[in-house]
């Protein structure tokens, strides 16, 4: 079977352990099993147990694809692991940690676990990690021009005047660093803070400013 193009067929591929160890393999080694511990290339694989033998004597020298990844040290499956990851990729609202549940059959607790090491495995050098230091939080309005809009749509959109009917935009910046920014519900000081914490995952010892 070729790989998964929709979810339907994620459930089909990944129902075989073989298919989910193979398409692992290919991205993570694409030119060829490399020992995660020693950087050896002469391993062995033993399919009974679905894991590699080092040839170099040494505690780990035995190993399997979850060695060295966001699915080590887990007892959860690889078939679960890579659905949910195929779910969190493909939906470009998000995904639930409920809706996961539901839809593998594992609790809610292991599926908010598993979300939360696949989001940081997503995160890069630019969007990943906690601002720190100075950080300017501010916010504008994302709409056009009322006399631009044809009358239905202005109608439906603007129902008063100043910021309504307009998208508020939050940021925040790290001095000399990264900036992120995120549509919020209101402008209030108080609210873009808590969001600057959360959101944004501002470090607490971190300076905010407005």
């Amino acid at each position: 079977m070729s790989e998964p193009k929709t979810l339907q067929d994620a459930i089909i591929y990944f129902a075989d352990a073989d298919n989910c160890l193979n398409y692992l393999v290919a991205r993570r080694w694409p030119n060829g099993v490399i020992c995660p511990t020693c950087g050896r290339t002469d391993v062995s694989f033993v399919p009974a147990r679905r894991v590699w033998q080092c040839k170099t004597r040494h505690p780990k020298s035995q190993f399997s694809i979850k060695v060295g990844t966001i699915f080590e040290d887990s007892p959860i499956s690889l078939d679960k692991w890579l659905l949910a990851m195929w779910m969190l990729a493909g939906c470009k609202n998000g995904v639930s940690s409920y809706e996961i549940s539901r839809a593998t059959g594992i609790s809610q607790k292991s599926t908010w676990f598993m979300l939360q090491r696949l989001r940081l495995a997503l995160q890069d050098k630019d969007s990943g990690g906690k601002l720190s230091g100075a950080v300017e939080v501010d916010e504008t309005l994302i709409g056009g021009k009322a006399r631009n809009m044809h009358r239905d749509v202005k109608a439906r959109k603007i129902r008063g005047t100043g910021p309504e009917g307009k998208a508020i935009v939050a940021a925040v910046l790290e001095r000399g660093g990264k900036v992120r920014a995120h549509v919020v519900e209101t402008r209030r000081k108080d609210s873009l803070k808590s969001w600057s914490m959360t959101t944004w995952r501002r470090d607490r010892r971190s300076t905010a400013m407005r």
